[in-house]
């Protein structure tokens, strides 16, 4: 089901109908998936914090719905090795795995085959590094990040992949529960999942449509953004649909705000 961009909060005060009719989200984990590290963290911040160090996190989100599995974000890919590399340059990002995906979806008793639904907020290598560890998932992408091609302009995905591409927000589960809002800007085809929880109350995932706390509250955009217009406009709709909904954010590269918050095993419901 496509959702047009125009009539989205129409949309999401539909969805919040059904999604009190329905039994909806059980669950939500948060996944650890990745760890980094820089030395300038003027990238994302232009012209402020030139040459501050500065450790990130990254997050991926599974829940559990009535209907079946839906896994947000793969992170780093889970071959990244445990302990931070070396690096030439010391301004350069990176990358450390401490703990696999696939490690942690075995703990909670989670096969690949049991993923009904994988999506990715886009294709930055620290959001798709998995996306292949579940190729019967139905990947939930928009379809101008689809068709975005990489450097050398072939695809980020393997076609082969059941897909299904979106043109906007879309519902995942058609009751309002958990749906993906096209949030476009750091890359064409950028998304961000509003999820609903009995207990816990709706809660709304950046991917990178904002990297760190101060970045949402000052509106800061990195300077290397896909559209820089287009990223401040998904942050000020961002910021309406928290207010409609009474909901929260969590930044997944925010390693402040991830340390306050419950790693799975454990769980919000």
């Amino acid at each position: 089901m496509k959702i047009a961009t125009a009539a989205a909060f129409a949309t999401i005060a539909l969805a919040s109908t059904a999604f009190a009719q329905s039994k909806g989200v059980e669950r939500l984990y948060i996944l650890e998936c990745g760890q980094g590290h820089t030395g300038d963290m003027s990238r994302w911040t232009p012209g402020q914090n030139v040459n501050v160090p500065k450790d990130i996190v990254d997050n991926c989100y599974l829940i559990k719905h009535a209907q079946g599995y839906f896994l947000w974000d793969t992170g780093v890919a889970d071959s990244t090795p445990t302990d931070t590399p070396n690096s030439a340059d010391p301004k350069a990002l990176t990358w450390r795995r401490p703990r696999t995906l696939a490690a942690q979806l075995t703990e909670l008793g989670v096969k690949p085959d049991d993923i009904k639904y994988v999506a990715v907020s886009h294709t930055h290598p620290d959001h798709i590094g998995n996306v292949e560890g579940f190729p019967k998932a139905m990947l939930l992408v928009q379809k101008a990040e689809y068709e975005w091609g990489d450097a050398n302009g072939k695809p980020r995905f393997n076609p082969a992949h059941p897909v299904t591409k979106l043109e906007g927000d879309y519902d995942v589960f058609g009751d309002g529960s958990a749906i993906i809002i096209s949030t476009p800007g750091h890359t064409p085809g950028h998304q961000s999942p509003l999820v609903k929880l009995p207990k816990t109350g709706a809660r709304l995932l950046t991917g990178d449509a904002v990297h760190f706390q101060s970045n949402w509250e000052g509106r800061i955009v990195p300077g290397f953004n896909f559209d820089q217009a287009k990223s401040s406009a998904s942050m000020a709709r961002m910021a309406d649909i928290l207010a409609k909904e009474h909901g929260e954010i969590w930044i997944n590269h925010d390693k402040p705000q991830r340390e306050q918050l419950k790693l799975a095993p454990a769980f919000y419901e």
